[in-house]
């Protein structure tokens, strides 16, 4: 009688499990400064966004009440942070807009279908509507979005430099 032996092949979605777990991690490493397993919770914003998730600031905060501490430190610990990181990138939550919607949300603002905003009709809109932006990354968006010679949003150039950096 031939004895099985337990199979030790990972199944498919085990494997990726463990990519994303090590992925996390990673991340979260780079920004362990103390190397304590603690990141300061000021960074997870920008520790989901590297991990391509990108949720409304009150998503993130709601992220980030579930893994504070009970007495706040200003920290997050990483055995916290990971099973929920995890589950969300598990789930594919927050997955950015497609080049279909960005382009469509352009062409509404863009009331004259110039194909183009101006930096003080986009600025207006940044300010007016929407998520609030600091001022930090309104000049990032704005360094990225801006023709230099026609000094306008082509936001179709945009919409497809956005998609290619987040296909990468």
């Amino acid at each position: 009688m031939a004895s099985e032996t337990p199979s030790v092949e990972l199944k498919e979605e085990d494997f990726a499990r463990l990519q994303i777990e090590r992925r996390v991690a990673e991340v979260f490493d780079v920004f362990d400064h103390e190397s304590n397993k603690t990141v300061d919770m000021r960074e997870i914003g920008t520790i989901v966004r590297t991990l391509g998730c990108f949720p409304t600031e009150a998503e993130l905060h709601d992220m980030i009440a579930e893994v504070e501490e009970e007495e706040p430190t200003g920290f997050i610990r990483y055995e916290k942070f990971s099973p929920m990181m995890v589950r969300v990138l598990t789930e594919r939550r927050y997955r950015p807009a497609t080049e279909e919607t960005l382009l469509k949300a352009f062409s509404v603002l863009d009331k004259e279908q110039k194909g183009h905003l101006t930096v003080d009709e986009l600025r207006n809109y940044m300010v007016e509507e929407g998520e609030r932006l600091s001022q930090a990354e309104m000049d990032e968006m704005l360094q990225a979005a801006v023709d230099p010679e026609k000094h306008v949003i082509l936001y179709k150039d945009y919409v497809t430099l956005m998609t290619m950096e987040e296909d990468n």
